[in-house]
């Protein structure tokens, strides 16, 4: 995404806008990813891997990162967050990936299916039905974060932004790391005009994940707005 330009007045939000959209969800995922080169290898256990993160070469800890996309467990997530600020670009990438995947697993493959199921019918703009899936998701597992995410973006791209404001808060109860709700929030309150909340959650966003450049370059836009506002109404 291109840095957005400063402009004046009113038009300045719907300028800034325009630019996240979808910063709810996943850029991608590593789901089902193996790590190459191994195919005749065993690959590393959960622990290993874990191990491995801490390891002094880069390429071990880009695969120990791939394999935790697919092992990790909700007690993992720490050790990845950490990983989004290893000195390597390609390992802090695959930890955003690892966190999404772990993000996206319930422990129950037929919960998963059905919320990739809603995510892809989002994908194709059927809102409603996609809503109603994450619901009936939420409904039988409302422990499961991703589903009231996944919602939350849902409701946001319908436009029903006090709607979507609720879900991010069922979100943050349950996984307070979650950077896409962040930045979701931070678009909700864009919408409303409200630049100071969007520029408190965006900063949280990238105080979790600072590799997220379109949030950092939005809410360098939103800290320019705010200040040009401020010089005019002194």
């Amino acid at each position: 995404m291109r840095r957005p330009r400063a402009v004046r007045g009113g038009a300045v939000l719907a300028a800034l806008a325009c630019g996240l959209a979808l910063a709810a969800c996943p850029l991608g995922s590593a789901n089902g990813v193996d790590p190459p080169g191994t195919a005749n290898a065993a690959p590393m256990d959960r622990g290993q891997a874990l191990s491995a993160l801490e390891s002094a070469e880069a390429p071990q800890r880009r695969l120990a990162v791939l394999r935790l996309a697919n092992v990790a467990l909700p007690e993992d997530a720490a050790a990845l967050v950490d990983t989004l600020r290893d000195d390597d670009e390609e390992v802090r990438e695959l930890a955003e990936g690892a966190l999404w995947a772990l993000w996206g697993r319930s422990g129950d493959p037929g919960v998963d299916a059905r919320l990739q199921r809603g995510t892809a019918l989002m994908g194709e703009g059927q809102l409603d039905e996609s809503i109603a899936v994450f619901s009936a998701i939420i409904t039988e597992r409302p422990d499961f974060a991703e589903a009231w995410n996944k919602r939350a973006t849902a409701l946001f791209l319908k436009g029903d932004y006090q709607g979507s404001m609720a879900d991010c808060a069922e979100v943050d109860r349950r996984n307070p790391r979650h950077f896409g709700m962040m930045a979701g929030m931070g678009q909700v309150w864009l919408r409303l005009g409200d630049l100071e909340k969007a520029e408190g959650w965006l900063t949280r966003a990238l105080e979790v994940n600072p590799n997220m450049t379109g949030v950092a370059a939005m809410l360098e836009a939103i800290r320019t707005e705010r200040h040009r506002r401020g010089r005019r109404d002194t």
